[in-house]
């Protein structure tokens, strides 16, 4: 922003008749022709610089509301919009997920970024993401975690949530979900917390991470009965050294012999295919994407049968020096196939979001080849694969 100030300029000017040189109203400089011209040389500098430092902002309009076309009611999308700061980008990235097919979008609503200081909230770019997400017809299901910094101790990791602060992701949570009643329904409580770096710098915790999860659950539910609170988003490992990972199968068994079953309505899973193609058959010992079947035997074993899974991330990276990536065609392949594994087998899942749609940025890291979207908006192959088998556009 630039502030606008008004200079006195005195001049001489000749007035008609006389012949004489009269100084105008009480002036502060005498001004020549030739100062003339330097000041006017000078005010198109200044307008100059202020057009392309700070160019304007194109106009954002919600817009009117939208429908999603396709032949797949399960089909989902992990958008990151995090950090995106220009609306107009938020409001083409869910564009391009309307028309790709895919009516559900799972997005990450930072607890950091929403009351930076204790019982201060400011929900305005999440009401923004959610606001475009809903004028294009997509049903949004918010992760929320990271802790702000009045929450834990001076250069603790970001995700680092201490027993004493439950109650107040807790209290976050259920303003949420107040604040976004009728418009966001699924919230998801963290993410990967059997993985140390998700579970701040410790080792996991199930019996931790399901009193947290119980806390938020009562407060989500007395905000908005309404609100479906999803559980788990356990990463797929077959790690249990009890210090970086825990099986994400022994993880769901401990909960539920924490007593996790009463406090969540569906379990929210991670279907990563590595290697695999989509129809590989699931088994205790390998990372695939039918691995979310022994999630499920999981919840069906503990009277769970009724609850519904939602797949809010997974897929498969093309990175052509990754030791877990395929090649481009096979992610194609792969991915359309877990689509329709998704909707015509698993009448269990409600919905099969990849992992992910598009970054604000080059990660310059295996990151990138996740992506359906470049930064700029050019598609890949991938989605122009799934928006073909979803819509039936050419």
């Amino acid at each position: 922003m630039f502030a606008q100030r008004v200079v006195t300029v005195a001049c001489l000017c000749e007035l008609p008749g006389d012949g004489q040189t009269h100084r105008s109203a009480p002036t502060d400089y005498a001004v020549t022709s030739m100062s003339r011209r330097r000041l006017a040389l000078l005010v198109i500098t200044l307008l100059a610089v202020v057009v392309f430092v700070s160019p304007p902002q194109p106009l954002v309009y919600v817009g009117p509301q939208q429908i999603v076309n396709t032949n797949n009611p399960k089909a989902g999308v992990h958008t990151r919009l995090t950090d995106e700061v220009e609306e107009w980008k938020i409001q083409r990235s869910l564009q391009m997920v309307r028309e790709m097919g895919a009516p559900w979008v799972v997005e990450y609503f930072p607890w950091a970024y929403s009351e930076p200081r204790r019982g201060v909230y400011d929900f305005r770019h999440a009401d923004t993401v959610v606001n475009h997400a809903r004028a294009q017809g997509l049903t949004v299901i918010a992760r929320i975690d990271l802790v702000p910094d009045w929450a834990r101790p001076i250069n603790t990791p970001s995700q680092l949530l201490g027993g004493e602060r439950f109650a107040d992701y807790a209290s976050f949570v259920a303003e949420f979900a107040r604040h976004f009643r009728g418009r966001v329904q699924y919230i998801q409580i963290w993410n990967e917390p059997n993985l140390t770096n998700e579970w701040g710098g410790r080792a996991p915790d199930p019996a931790a991470y399901t009193r947290l999860l119980k806390l938020a659950y009562r407060r989500i539910k007395e905000a908005n009965p309404d609100a479906v609170v999803l559980a788990g988003a356990l990463s797929p490992t077959l790690e249990s050294d009890g210090v970086r990972a825990m099986d994400d199968l022994h993880y769901l068994l401990a909960m539920y012999a924490e007593g996790a079953r009463d406090s969540f309505d569906a379990l929210a899973i991670h279907a990563y295919g590595r290697k695999s193609p989509a129809d590989e058959p699931p088994a205790i010992a390998a990372i695939n994407f039918r691995r979310a079947e022994l999630l499920r035997d999981i919840m069906v074993q503990n009277g769970d049968e009724d609850k519904a899974a939602f797949v809010t991330e997974g897929g498969w990276n093309d990175h052509p020096r990754w030791a877990y990536a395929v090649s481009p065609s096979q992610r194609v392949q792969y991915t359309l196939d877990a689509y329709q594994i998704a909707l015509r087998d698993w009448a269990w899942c409600r919905m099969f979001a990849p992992w992910a749609f598009r970054f604000p940025a080059e990660q310059h890291s295996v990151q990138d080849y996740f992506s359906f979207v470049t930064p700029q908006f050019l598609p890949k192959p991938i989605y122009d694969a799934v928006k073909r088998a979803n819509t039936g556009a050419p």
